[in-house]
């Protein structure tokens, strides 16, 4: 199953209530899990990003949906990389000429 990193930050509306923000990772959690998606880990960040997280989703349409989904709701402004493990870039080298 394709993995996402999702760096995200607060918008405004979301670090006014950043103290519900374990809560509302919880309800994210169970969001995904509804959608086929599986977020693996969550970490709240110093630097640049204020969370990372790790998705593992069935497709890019499916995971860019709950990406639309959260940033809709307007606590978060995310980026959204896909990443591929060791194997999977293997099998992406072994596609060069």
């Amino acid at each position: 199953m394709p993995t996402y990193l999702a760096l995200l930050n607060f918008t405004d509306q979301g670090i006014r209530t950043v103290k519900d923000t374990t809560k509302r990772a919880a309800a994210v959690r169970e969001m995904a899990k509804g959608a086929g998606i599986t977020m693996k880990d969550i970490y709240w960040t110093l630097g640049q990003y204020d969370i990372a997280v790790i998705f593992e989703g069935p497709d890019d349409a499916t995971m860019t949906a709950l990406e639309l989904t959260l940033g809709a709701a307007g606590n978060v402004r995310s980026q959204t990389l896909r990443a591929f493990s060791a194997s999977e870039m293997d099998a992406i080298l072994s596609k060069m000429p």
